[in-house]
Order: structure tokens, then sequence, then C-alpha cells
């Protein structure tokens, strides 16, 4: 591998849902975003759900994930999810309603922090879907 690529991997407990070549990658730490650019420091850390960024020779393409780790090493970034999705694969009218959905749960009353936290959740991972088909 060219010293000025990054090999980038992104396994779900369903499938691998990317395997590409990139010059730079971003990712949605629990810390914040973190930069990795070619010959990175080896780094384990958290994912919160949100957005993977990275640039190709085509150029930049966008991945929602629901969370997980993300490991760094040799010019190698292995991201394992629970879920992951490629902006070309969110349905935007599903992505809406599920944004609704979570609307309608949150407005209601009578609810337990538990439930709360679950619908803000639910509504935080649609609007990030929302946000990377850029509709």
């Amino acid at each position: 591998m060219a010293d000025k690529t990054l090999k980038l991997e992104v396994i779900t407990p369903e499938r691998v849902a990317l395997q590409d070549e990139s010059t730079s990658v971003i990712v949605p730490g629990v810390d914040g975003e973190l930069g990795i650019w070619p010959n990175h420091a080896p780094l384990l850390a958290g994912l919160k759900p949100g957005v993977i960024s990275y640039k190709t020779a085509s150029g930049t393409e966008k991945l929602v994930v629901s969370g997980g780790f993300v490991e760094i090493a040799n010019n190698t970034i292995s991201v394992i999810a629970p879920a992951a999705e490629k902006s070309t694969e969110i349905d935007f009218a599903r992505a809406e309603e599920a944004k609704k959905r979570a609307e309608d749960k949150l407005s209601q009353s009578g609810m337990d922090d538990k439930e709360v936290k679950l619908a803000e959740a639910k509504l935080h991972r649609a609007l990030v879907r929302i946000g990377t088909v850029g509709k």
C-alpha cells in the first residue's frame, strides 16, 4: 500500500459495509471528530452515531454508522459498527418517517428517562441519515 493512502473497512454483524482506499477519513469519535491521514499513530477509540466522511480518487464519500469502534494500525482503518449505510443506500422517505415517529414520541408526556433517551437516539439517527442524503 502506498504511503499516501489508507485502507478503510467498515464491518457490521450482517456484512462488510465498505472496503475502499482513501486519502483521509473523519470519524465521529465519542469525544469529537477524529481526522485520520496516512501514517497515523495506532489508535483504538469509541464511535458515536454519526457520519464517516472519506476522500477517494472520485471525491468525498459518506457513510452513516450507529456507533461502534475504530482501530487504526499500519495505514488500515477498521470500523466495527452495529449498523452502517452508504449515503446511496439511505431511503430518504423512510428516514423522514422515522424522524416524525421520534418527534411524536418525544412530544408525549409521562415517559421515563429510558424512553426519552431512546426516542432522542432515534431522532438523532434519523436526522443524521437525512442530512447525509443531502435533501
